[in-house]
C-alpha cells in the first residue's frame, strides 16, 4: 500500500499527481523522509522504513534540495531479494521550500533492445564480409581467367552461388528486423493451418526432389487460428527446410498438425544428425550455427531459427525442440486456437433477427 502518513503535509496537488503516475514515484520532506510514494516505488523496493535506501537517489534529492533546479540521473540500481539489476532514469525536483519529488522510470527493457540492436548490427557487418568478401574475390579471379572458358565458367558458378547466399542473407535480415519491430500481428486474419503447411511443404518440395527426402505429411484442416499466414509460412517452411538439409538422402521427414486444449502444435520432425544438449539453448540466437561449414555448404544464413522463434512469439505461442544426436529433431510450434464464440454468437443472433 502508497505510504500516506503525513499526506496531508504536502504541497496541494502533489499526492494527486503521484496517485496517476505510471511511474516509480515519491514526495520527500526536509530530512529525506518519505511522505508518500507510489505502489511501483515500493515494489521496485526503493523505500525501507520510510527512507531510501540507494545512495544514487538520496544524492539526487539532495542536489536538487539544494540548488533549486530539477536534477536528473541514469544509473544502475540493485533491487530485489536477488540482486536484479535495473537501470533507471531518475528526477528530483523541489516542490516548495520543505518537499522534493523524486520520479524514477525503469529503462531496463529499452537499454536491452538497444544493446540488442547494436549487437545485431556488429553481426549483420560480420557475417556480410564472408559473401561480400568472395564475391570480390570471384569477380577479380573472372576477368583474369578470361581466356580460360572452363575457369570462366566456374567461377562464374561459384559467384552465382555466393550472390544467392548474400541474397538470402539480406532478406533473412530485413524480415528478422520486421519480426522484432513488431509486438504483435497488426493484420491478424483467421487462417486455416493446414493450407499454411501445405504451403510451406510445397516451397520446399525441388529441395526435398533434390535429396530423395520423403515428406508425411498430416495436417487436417479445419484447426484455425488468428495470424499471419505469410509470416506462418515462412517459419514453418525454415523448419522444413532445415529437416531436409541435415538430413541424410533417401530419408524421411515429417510434418504434423494437431491441436491439444486449445493449442495447436505443427511438428517437424527428421532423422538426421540431432542437436548436441549443451548446443540446444542457443540456436534460436541470431546467426548461430551447430556446424558453422555444413551451414556455409548448405547456404544456410543462420537466422532461420531466429525467424520461427519471433514469429511465434508475434503469434503469442512458442517454439520446442526435442533432439538427441545421431537420432534426429523435432520441431514443435504451438500456437492458441482461434476462439469462435463471439462469431457463434452473432451468427445466432443474427439467425435470431
Amino acid at each position: 500500500m502508497p505510504i500516506a502518513t503525513q499526506a496531508q503535509s504536502i504541497p496541494d496537488g502533489a499526492a494527486e499527481v503521484l496517485d496517476v503516475l505510471a511511474t516509480a514515484g515519491m514526495v520527500l520532506d526536509g530530512s529525506n523522509t518519505v511522505l508518500r510514494a507510489t505502489s511501483g516505488a515500493q515494489a521496485y523496493g526503493l523505500v525501507q522504513n520510510r527512507l531510501l535506501i540507494h545512495s544514487e537517489l538520496v544524492d539526487l534529492v539532495d542536489r536538487a534540495r539544494e540548488s533549486g533546479n530539477p536534477e536528473h540521473i541514469d544509473t544502475e540500481l540493485t533491487t530485489g531479494l536477488r540482486g536484479e539489476v535495473v537501470f533507471v532514469h531518475a528526477r528530483a525536483a523541489r516542490l516548495g521550500e520543505r518537499y522534493v519529488m523524486l520520479l524514477v522510470d525503469d529503462r531496463t527493457e529499452s537499454r536491452r533492445l538497444e544493446e540488442t540492436r547494436r549487437d545485431f548490427v556488429a553481426n549483420i557487418s560480420h557475417e556480410l564480409k564472408t559473401p561480400i568478401g568472395a564475391v570480390s574475390l570471384l569477380s577479380e579471379a573472372l576477368q583474369d581467367a578470361v581466356d580460360d572458358p572452363v575457369m570462366v565458367k566456374k567461377f562464374a558458378a561459384n559467384l552465382q552461388r555466393e550472390s544467392s547466399r548474400l541474397a538470402s542473407l539480406v532478406q533473412d535480415i530485413i524480415q528478422l528486423s520486421r519480426l522484432q519491430s513488431a509486438e504483435s500481428v497488426a493484420k491478424a486474419n483467421q487462417i486455416d493451418l493446414s493450407a499454411v503447411v501445405a504451403e510451406a511443404v510445397e516451397r520446399n518440395h525441388f529441395l526435398a526432389e533434390t535429396k530423395r527426402i520423403r515428406m508425411k505429411v498430416d495436417a487436417p484442416r479445419g484447426q484455425m487460428i488468428y495470424g499471419d499466414h505469410e509470416m506462418l509460412s515462412t517459419a514453418l517452411k525454415n523448419l522444413i527446410e532445415n529437416a531436409i538439409l541435415y538430413s541424410e538422402e533417401g530419408s524421411q521427414v515429417g510434418v504434423g498438425l494437431r491441436t491439444i486444449d486449445g493449442i495447436a502444435e505443427i511438428s517437424v520432425a527428421d532423422n538426421g544428425v540431432g542437436i548436441p544438449l549443451d548446443e540446444q539453448p542457443r540456436i534460436f540466437e541470431r546467426f548461430y550455427r551447430v556446424d558453422a561449414s555444413r551451414s556455409r555448404q548448405t547456404g544456410g544464413t543462420g537466422l532461420g531459427l531466429s525467424i520461427v522463434k519471433h514469429v511465434a512469439m508475434n503469434h503469442r505461442g512458442e517454439v520446442r525442440l526435442f533432439s538427441q544426436p545421431g537420432l534426429g529433431s523435432t520441431f514443435t510450434l504451438r500456437l492458441p486456437v482461434a476462439d469462435n464464440t463471439v462469431d457463434d454468437l452473432t451468427e445466432q443472433k443474427e439467425q435470431g433477427e
